[in-house]
């Protein structure tokens, strides 16, 4: 709008085919952002049948303020405030210029003092973890335009990188770390899940290919309590203590969970998982506050680690 803006104020011819053209958009997008100038921001905008233009049809000197309510406002606050957690990574320059060109020309009427809310809010509970921005670029080029992607890669339990290519379907950010969804060209019949921050010399290559599935992010985390996703199937349940448990019940864990009350405070979990890795390192995260209950497999598992964990302490 503000190159519309610009191109009509300079009295330039200004028909839908060459605004589109000149400013790269559809002829669609051009009719509807001079309707919303013309009719939601009061521009004097009139068409010039005689040659197919628009141009005002009075002088007008700047374009026009846009008015925040104290909602859009904190709104926009709140965006600001949550890329600042990728401060010191490699995309912070990238994000800050998209966020001031996004809220460069917001100059409304503010009922809110900023000093007040950037003392009020804020954002602590996310560390980025290192990720390499080319890397980021390679696998989203490759996941958009649908061609193999190329890279090194070094799994949790190695010391080494092995060369990959892959399928890749989707590019996700699960629990504030990035990963990518695809299928490995060496090891086909099943989903991959790669770590971003483990590859390196990630190049998104020219050979296109058809998924042989159709991949859905949501189908795939549905039975998962983090990234992992199994071929089993698992009910989880778990007992908690009255301390732990005005914490669980304050929050949605998963999409499948169940609480039972019981009594003094305590409460019951049950949850349908198709793997136990992850939900195995959170029930030790609450220390003696939770309880395994079920499945076996799960309650075995937490008796190994826990027992490894004691010879490290001599007990």
């Amino acid at each position: 709008m503000q190159r519309i803006f610009a191109a009509l104020k300079a009295g330039n011819v200004c028909g839908r085919s060459s605004l589109a053209a000149e400013i790269e958009v559809t002829e669609k997008t051009i009719q509807r952002d001079i309707d919303f100038m013309r009719e939601r921001l009061n521009m004097p905008i009139a068409y010039n049948r005689a040659k197919q233009s628009y141009e005002f049809s009075e002088p007008i000197e700047n374009f026009p303020m846009i008015e925040l309510s104290e909602s859009e406002l904190v709104a926009v606050f709140v965006a600001q405030k949550a890329l600042a957690q990728y401060r010191g990574t490699p995309f912070e320059h990238s994000l800050r210029a998209a966020f001031e060109k996004l809220t460069s020309n917001l100059h409304g009427k503010i009922s809110l003092s900023w000093d007040d809310l950037d003392s009020r809010l804020s954002f602590r509970n996310f560390e980025a973890s290192p990720l390499d921005l080319k890397t980021f670029q390679a696998v989203g080029a490759a996941v958009r335009n649908g061609v193999l992607l190329e890279f090194d890669y070094k799994k949790s339990e190695s010391t080494t990188y092995q060369r990959r290519v892959i399928e890749p379907y989707h590019l996700g950010c699960v629990q504030n770390r990035w990963y990518c969804f695809g299928e490995d060209t060496a090891k086909r019949g099943e989903i991959r899940v790669f770590v971003l921050s483990r590859m390196k010399n990630a190049r998104s290559g020219d050979r296109k290919f058809k998924a042989v599935r159709k991949f859905s992010i949501e189908k795939y985390l549905q039975n998962s309590f983090g990234v992992f996703s199994g071929k089993e199937s698992h009910r989880v349940c778990l007992w908690f203590d009255a301390f732990a448990a005005q914490y669980v019940r304050e929050r949605a864990w998963h999409p499948s969970q169940k609480i039972r009350e019981l009594a003094n405070g305590e409460l019951e979990l049950s949850l349908q998982l198709s793997d136990l890795a992850e939900i195995e390192q959170w029930i030790l995260s609450w220390g003696a506050h939770a309880k395994a209950l079920a499945p076996r497999a799960l309650i075995t598992r937490l008796r190994e680690t826990i027992r490894k964990q004691g010879n490290y302490y001599g007990c």
